[in-house]
């Protein structure tokens, strides 16, 4: 595993579910002061969620250096985002 990838498949048999693909949402269009959620697995707990605003958008971050390069375009937000939340998703009123 790369040190800058971080990318999950999942797989699932969808014979006899009702599902539909979510819609991603348009980041661009996030503005501060939005209300957004954070939905993940904290240390190991299952179906966490906390709440938060924007507080920011297109940060950047020179410090946190991922394969040699700064990361930009960063989302800050006040939501606890505890370890283990980091794979899940920022979702706003919309979903």
């Amino acid at each position: 595993m790369s040190v800058d990838n971080d990318l999950a498949v999942v797989r699932i048999d969808p014979d006899g579910l009702s599902i539909e693909p979510v819609e991603l949402g348009d980041s661009e269009a996030l503005m501060v002061g939005e209300p957004v959620a954070a939905i993940g697995n904290p240390f190991g707990l299952e179906r966490t969620l906390t709440t938060g605003i924007v507080s920011a958008v297109e940060r950047l971050r020179p410090a946190l250096q991922v394969g040699g390069r700064p990361q930009r375009g960063l989302i800050q937000t006040d939501a606890a985002i505890n370890p283990g939340n980091s794979g899940g998703p920022l979702i706003n009123a919309a979903g």
